[in-house]
């Protein structure tokens, strides 16, 4: 669709290199700071969908950028700056090899497994009887190896990160408190606004002075799992499924198609209908989970506008 952003090509001022992530474009600028890009791209199953969804980047960088500037009295983040709707400036960090997990339901990957007979997760032993999306006992953390593009994470053990040297005990100790306040406050965030925190993830990064500080995004439809709170417990008495906002309703949707990114599967085809409405369900969780309307950045020429801003913010910062 043409009023999309799947891809960009830009050359800054002093810019170092840049990667392409799955969802996020990220140019380093004198080795010092990072300009980071949502684009509209859609990644399920570690496949990137083949069509952009109109202003997914906008709303994933504005609820990061927002539940950053909410949380950094609590756990330091990477960010500097937001020059564009779509992008966010920030510290060169070197990123940590595992995405934090942590999750207080029984609910998509972890249901999965669950209901496939396992009952120890990344180390983690789960209880007899759980029936999906219940609340667990207390939240737990089940990391995942962070891996290069086109490779699929991998559940990983606590003990194995420790032990293969992924991450050293002393940092992997901060990793796991910072998770876990972190939820807790967007938790708490989300009870205010009627809906459930189902799970997340958080990855982390280490300045050049050593510090450990929250990188990336936080609490977005790409990175979390909300159920609504009304009905919740009705709901899981019958036995049906739970109302939610995330991005499990793309895979939902994928898996009714015969897709589940494993080999030899074909990406079906998403008419522009289907994608509007993809649209029409992050647009509503930006609203609920921040509490305001969401406003439509101009799109007539995204990639003009956003190397604009940029080069004015670098102008004006660097």
């Amino acid at each position: 669709m043409s009023n999309t952003i799947t891809k960009t090509n830009f050359s800054f001022p002093n810019q170092k290199s840049v990667y392409h992530g799955k969802v996020r474009e990220v140019y380093t600028i004198n080795n010092d700071l990072l300009v980071m890009i949502a684009t509209d791209r859609l990644s399920a199953f570690d496949v990137i969908m083949p069509k952009g969804i109109p202003y997914k980047g906008q709303i994933l960088n504005q609820i990061a950028t927002k539940f950053m500037e909410m949380t950094a009295d609590i756990v330091p983040n990477w960010l500097v700056a937001t020059p564009d709707p779509n992008v966010a400036v920030g510290l060169v960090c070197e990123p940590f090899k595992v995405e934090m997990v942590i999750r207080g339901y029984l609910a998509g990957h972890a249901a999965r497994e669950y209901n496939a007979g396992k009952r120890i997760l990344c180390g983690v032993t789960l209880p007899e009887g759980l029936k999906e999306n219940d609340q667990l006992p207390q939240p737990i953390i089940t990391p995942s190896t962070k891996e290069e593009l086109g490779l699929h994470d991998e559940d990983i053990s606590r003990e194995e990160i420790i032990s293969k040297g992924i991450v050293s005990e002393e940092d992997y100790l901060v990793l796991e408190q910072y998770t876990r306040t972190l939820y807790k406050k967007g938790s708490e965030i989300a009870a205010e606004r009627g809906l459930i925190l189902v799970d997340t993830k958080y990855e982390f990064g280490k300045t050049k002075e050593g510090k450990i500080v929250l990188i990336d995004e936080i609490h977005t439809p790409d990175s979390s799992r909300y159920f609504y709170a009304d009905g919740y417990e009705e709901r899981q008495e019958k036995g049906e499924a739970q109302k939610q906002l995330s991005k499990e309703f793309v895979r939902q949707w994928l898996i009714g198609q015969g897709f589940q990114g494993k080999e030899g599967q074909s990406v079906p085809e998403m008419s522009d209908e289907y994608i509007n409405s993809v649209t029409e369900r992050y647009i509503e969780l930006y609203e609920k989970i921040i509490g305001e309307p969401f406003v439509k950045a101009d799109v007539s020429n995204i990639n003009e506008r956003i190397e604009s801003n940029v080069l004015a913010y670098l102008a004006k910062n660097n």
